[in-house]
């Protein structure tokens, strides 16, 4: 028997977050302390084994209760569900060959959720690199971000943009640019220009996320891209500058100036905060990180922020203060190869 795993990492945008979606820039990182894995094997029937995420029973209606608040009222198989339906509808349009043989297919995942460190396109493409492996497909990399956000965007009316499957899909530190003229067109999709940066470049970099907060990023986006779409001249304004931002980070990245790179993540919260109005919350993080003297932005639309600490002693600082509202603070691991080798059985 044939056993396929395949995974996909946390992600962690640095500057340009969430111009991505509006024909912008960003450079987000693969955070390997957090995955989603997927499991795929030959099986008598098409089946979709359920993560704890999905149950349907509980001990209790506070129990049912607790479980909507963290998970949503789907979990995780319906993003698997819909990322095989989209799956195969594009190998059939792009006439790609499909094995007869059926598959089971399970998820887990350690991603905490919805504090916008793209735990849910990492089932979709987690799910998307195991059926490429179970059916021996080679795609070309530049469109594979883009299917992923279609199987969100198309199929369950997700609002998201292509940064998340971008990292997820190349790993390490990545440069994007959506800009209008940079897209190119494989397989009847498009996609921006992608570029892999050098992550021994990287100064030391924090992530801390919310034990408590959690928000859906759909919440976030859709609000932002009414007001995008209306021609609101504070977000027009703002995702211009976040692609300007992202454009001298990728400098001050490739050069090792790291006090101008946390000055450009510093600036990316402002500009954020002026487009409208974030959660207090979390920027109540924003600001202890900053008034500890780390740089500071959101990593996400959620509970999580990420920036630069200066050595060990503000790392410590960084972590004991932030315990004390209930926020876990870890060194993000930048992971650059994010395949899980096949493993044959007999």
């Amino acid at each position: 028997m044939r056993i396929i795993r395949r995974q996909a990492h946390a992600r962690a945008a640095l500057v340009g977050n969430p111009s991505d979606g509006y024909g912008g820039k960003t450079i987000a990182v693969s955070v390997g302390n957090f995955a989603a894995c997927v499991t795929c094997y030959e099986w008598d029937e098409i089946e979709l084994v359920q993560n704890q995420q999905d149950k349907v029973r509980f001990d209790s209606l506070d129990d049912l209760v607790r479980d909507v608040e963290l998970h949503g009222y789907y979990g995780g198989v319906r993003l698997v569900k819909a990322t095989i339906k989209k799956f195969a509808e594009f190998c059939r349009r792009e006439k790609f060959p499909l094995r007869p043989e059926n598959f089971a297919i399970r998820y887990e995942t350690n991603i905490p959720r919805q504090v916008g460190l793209a735990g849910s396109s990492a089932i979709v493409v987690a799910t998307l690199r195991a059926l490429l492996a179970f059916h021996e497909l080679t795609v070309p990399p530049e469109v594979l971000p883009s299917h992923a956000l279609s199987v969100e965007n198309d199929e369950l009316g997700i609002s998201a943009g292509l940064q998340d499957r971008v990292i997820q899909f190349y790993g390490g530190l990545v440069y994007m640019d959506f800009a209008p003229h940079r897209q190119q067109s494989q397989c009847g999709l498009s996609h921006g220009r992608y570029e892999s940066l050098p992550c021994s470049r990287l100064p030391p970099l924090y992530l801390a996320y919310s034990n408590a907060m959690s928000k859906s990023s759909g919440a976030v986006h859709s609000p932002l891209r009414q007001s995008y779409l209306t021609g609101d001249p504070k977000v027009r304004a703002g995702m211009v500058r976040l692609a300007e931002l992202t454009e001298e980070a990728r400098g001050a990245i490739l050069g090792e100036k790291w006090d101008r790179l946390g000055s450009l993540i510093n600036e990316t919260f402002a500009t954020r905060q002026s487009m409208y109005e974030p959660d207090k919350n979390l920027v109540a993080m924003v600001t202890l990180a900053q008034n500890l003297g780390a740089s500071a932005n959101f990593a996400g639309s959620g509970g999580a922020i990420i920036g630069i600490h200066r050595d060990e002693a503000m790392y410590e600082d960084l972590r004991r203060e932030f315990d004390k509202i209930d926020c876990r603070v870890v060194k993000p691991l930048v992971v650059e190869n994010l395949d899980v080798p096949l493993v044959a059985q007999g």
